[in-house]
């Protein structure tokens, strides 16, 4: 009798922490559903994963007597965790604001970027710059890529054009007697955003033969890593490729279209890592249900609230 009531005691114990873990489980589950919803480049997506699977074994082993692994697993936590804060710098800026301004229902909403397809909207973009390359016309374009930029982020935003990417539109926008030649175009999807866009210069030490452009283009993605930008140069006519902060010079047409369609084809289905993260905490949250209902004095209780 006394080793049934102790059981019974410890079940109870049990059932009271139970909903306190299946919570605990819950939240975590929602702020990494968060963190994959702000994060689409798959190379960043797995560094993410990493971390997840890091932490996750750093937990378990906690209770354990591998005192030396669980302190190395500790310090190696707190070392990554900074090091993506440094990586995401820009990701977890755009979550503190959104968090910030109280935009919860956003945080769980995945971005609908329309991605650029390789055989429509890259063409047109390929061909303006051959053009413009083969009549030696300045031109500076930001392109989008797993994400939107915030306009802070830009000297002087521009003016708005919102229409659809085509060869003669980009050519007719960096003629230089234009209006809008000077400045930077958003490209996002299959849209030409906004042009006469001023950009912040690199501080970074370049080359003299650097004009102001291929600085600009340095620039912008140093600080926002989810664009690319393609430069042709006035003087030259030679195209480069900016991306988080390096200048890639010169290119041919070729490399450029190659270049293109490596870093605009989808990295990664967002929405279907999110479906998955819902299912796995469908699936723990009945599981947890189904534990609760057949505990001592819960069953009975169930049975009679079914009568």
């Amino acid at each position: 009798m006394g080793d049934w009531w102790a059981q019974w005691l410890k079940n109870i114990e049990w059932s009271k922490s139970l909903p306190l873990d299946t919570l605990d489980i819950l939240l975590v589950l929602a702020l990494t559903y968060m963190i994959l919803v702000l994060i689409s480049e798959r190379r960043t997506l797995w560094m993410v994963r990493g971390f997840i699977i890091l932490m996750l074994v750093s937990a378990l082993i906690d209770n354990s007597e591998f005192t030396r692994l669980k302190f190395v697993l500790e310090k190696l936590v707190i070392g990554c965790a900074v090091a993506m804060a440094v990586a995401l710098q820009s990701e977890f800026r755009r979550f503190l604001e959104q968090l910030g301004r109280g935009e919860f229902r956003q945080l769980f909403q995945p971005s609908n970027l329309a991605v650029p397809k390789a055989d429509s909207v890259i063409d047109e973009i390929v061909d303006a710059v051959r053009e413009l390359s083969k009549n030696r016309i300045g031109a500076l374009l930001i392109i989008e890529t797993t994400g939107q930029i915030d306009e802070r982020d830009f000297s002087v935003p521009g003016v708005k054009l919102n229409a659809n990417v085509s060869k003669e539109l980009i050519q007719t926008i960096f003629q230089p007697k234009t209006l809008l030649h000077d400045g930077a175009t958003l490209l996002r999807g299959s849209r030409i955003v906004a042009s006469g866009i001023i950009l912040p210069l690199s501080g970074r030490t370049a080359s003299r033969q650097l004009g102001t452009r291929h600085r600009a283009a340095m620039g912008i993605t140093e600080r926002v890593e989810n664009c690319i930008c393609v430069v042709v140069s006035e003087e030259t006519g030679s195209i480069s490729l900016a991306e988080r902060g390096t200048l890639n010079r010169p290119l041919t047409i070729t490399k450029l279209k190659e270049s293109l369609e490596t870093r605009l084809s989808p990295s990664v289905d967002r929405e279907a890592v999110a479906s998955d993260l819902f299912s796995l905490g469908r699936r723990i949250r009945n599981k947890a249900l189904k534990m609760i209902s057949h505990l001592p004095g819960l069953s009975s209780t169930a049975s009679r609230d079914k009568k």
